[in-house]
């Protein structure tokens, strides 16, 4: 059994600002870091803002995570794994990453958004594979946003041996019932724990609504933010998701196909 302390962080971002992303991003995980939290995930294109006139500006190499990140590494120092939302390049494409930025120092973007929305479809390329990490011993899925709202995507990780989900996503004003259906949902359809970090506040000429959560392997919120500033915390429970699952069989009982269809 391992339990581990995470956080669904959310603040306001600026557009195409990465100095003042970053230290917020940092402040952000020192005051996690001071409440004991192991994993702290941060909004979708928390780092760049997630904005038209970011994406179309000049964009960090996926592979260039130097001294820009500086702020954050020293704030993870604390004990922190950090998952934070950026638009990067990658192979002279742009994509909606994930940033991973660990408590050593070392910094990855494992994860590219594999279901773009909206004008994204005209600005990025999708990335071609899943994703997990372990903290503590603790496999959990990667996704942005609208790959939350795939349910064969969570179910994915959780047959690879996630016990959590992890989104870094942005939600427009009137999308509040979708999302808190969607991540719930996932959560109880496969047994395991979602955190989910949504952008709040006005980023550019766009509002975002955050209602960051952390819901249990039933679907229920453990601990949730409105539209202010701060951390949904809460614990994850390896036992709880074992038990869970070993009620509720969905994920053993998943089938590879259901046959042909047939009409009558």
């Amino acid at each position: 059994m391992t339990r581990l302390l995470v956080a669904a962080g959310q603040a306001a971002s600026v557009s195409g600002d990465l100095d003042a992303n970053v230290a917020t991003a940092a402040r952000l995980t020192g005051l996690a870091a001071t409440q004991g939290v192991r994993l702290l995930v941060l909004p979708e294109a928390f780092l760049t803002g997630y904005d038209v006139a970011a994406f179309d500006g000049p964009l960090r190499d996926a592979d260039d995570l130097g001294s820009w990140l500086d702020p954050l590494r020293e704030a993870a120092a604390g004990g922190v794994t950090v998952v934070v939302g950026t638009a990067v390049r990658r192979a002279g494409e742009r994509r909606l990453s994930q940033v991973v930025v660990r408590p050593d120092g070392t910094a990855t973007t494992p994860y590219d958004k594999q279901h773009l929305d909206g004008l994204e479809k005209q600005l990025f390329t999708t990335g071609d594979h899943g994703a997990s990490i372990s903290v503590d011993g603790v496999e959990l899925g990667l996704s942005i946003c609208y790959d939350g709202c795939f349910p064969e995507h969570a179910q994915a990780a959780a047959r690879d041996g996630a016990m959590g989900y992890l989104s870094s996503s942005a939600y427009f004003p009137g999308g509040a019932h979708r999302r808190d259906l969607y991540y719930a949902a996932r959560a109880v359809e496969n047994g395991m724990y979602v955190v989910f970090s949504g952008l709040t506040g006005r980023c550019g000429d766009t509002e975002f609504i955050g209602g960051s959560a952390v819901y249990d392997p039933e679907g229920r919120p453990l601990a949730r933010l409105g539209e202010e500033e701060g951390l949904a915390i809460a614990e994850l429970d390896t036992e709880v998701v074992a038990q869970t699952r070993a009620t509720h069989t969905m994920t053993a009982d998943h089938r590879s196909t259901l046959g042909p269809r047939v009409r009558s």
